[in-house]
């Protein structure tokens, strides 16, 4: 098969010096196989010495066809979110804890991308969420989220208000901690935390998932990945809303917040041989013998 990647980005967690160990050994390697290699310009300010050229993030986009990035699922997820726009499939290695979305292994890391270069991998189109943020029917902010969008209180002790609407129809009106809008690939992450059922990342649907709700009844629901969300605030003090844990926003009184599939999926890529079920059985412990 011929090798789609001619041009390969790498990218490491934020702020972290110890990635030089991984990273620039790696480089080498891809070199080594005759791929032009860039390197994140955050990424470079870190490393002792680099023998590739540095692009700022928002380039990388366009010059590259494939980003690797080191460091665990919330440095993918950053990641993700910046690049998704241009459409360029990325590979996480994992150097953090649970590494539900960086599944190639550090310490098999050349040997596994190896083969992956030469056409032994599979994509993961995973749906990816727009928010936008309107304050009397203007648009006042904007981000994406791939695991999830969360409304919730601040410091203040008493619990938020909201109404939601599925496609412009009223679904109801409650009072809680917070309300967590999920991607299939983020019902793994808080929404579960929070009562969520786990969605396979395949499904084309969304999940909103009150937190804490003062109604018992008031449950989870999933819906279409086409719907229109939209949430309006009708009590904003001190109340906040995060993408991804990453970008945050403060709310008014009578904001609404409009949730939309955002029109270009994330894709990752994996090893020949990934499983999703095995990396639930994995990474949640149902492996573990009775």
């Amino acid at each position: 098969m011929k090798n789609p990647f001619k041009t390969v980005a790498l990218i490491g967690k934020y702020k972290s010096p110890e990635i030089a160990g991984s990273l620039l050994p790696l480089g080498e390697f891809l070199a080594a196989r005759g791929l032009n290699v860039v390197v994140d310009a955050l990424t470079a300010e870190h490393l002792p010495s680099i023998p590739f050229p540095a692009l700022p993030l928002e380039e990388i986009g366009s010059s590259v066809n494939l980003a690797i990035v080191l460091g665990g699922d919330g440095t993918l997820l950053n990641i993700a979110r910046m690049l998704a726009p241009s459409d360029v499939p990325l590979i996480g290695v994992n150097q953090g804890r649970l590494g539900f979305l960086t599944d190639v292994s550090l310490e098999t890391m050349q040997q596994t991308l190896g083969a992956m270069l030469d056409g032994e991998y599979v994509t993961d189109r995973r749906l990816l969420l727009q928010t936008r943020v309107l304050r009397n029917g203007a648009e006042v902010f904007r981000s994406l989220a791939l695991n999830e969008m969360v409304a919730h209180r601040g410091n203040i002790s008493s619990m938020i208000e909201f109404e939601v609407r599925i496609d412009g129809e009223y679904l109801y009106t409650q009072r809680a901690d917070g309300l967590i809008v999920s991607t299939p690939t983020g019902s793994t992450a808080y929404a579960l935390s929070a009562g969520g059922t786990i969605v396979h990342p395949g499904l084309d649907v969304i999940e909103l998932v009150p937190v804490c709700p003062h109604t018992l009844s008031n449950r989870p629901i999933v819906v279409s990945g086409d719907s229109v969300i939209e949430v309006l605030m009708h009590r904003s003090d001190d109340v906040r809303v995060r993408f991804d844990s990453h970008t945050w926003f403060d709310l008014h009184l009578q904001d609404v917040l409009e949730v939309t599939r955002f029109p270009s999926p994330v894709r990752l890529l994996h090893p020949q041989g990934h499983s999703y079920y095995r990396t639930l059985r994995e990474k949640l412990l149902w492996n573990q013998p009775l």
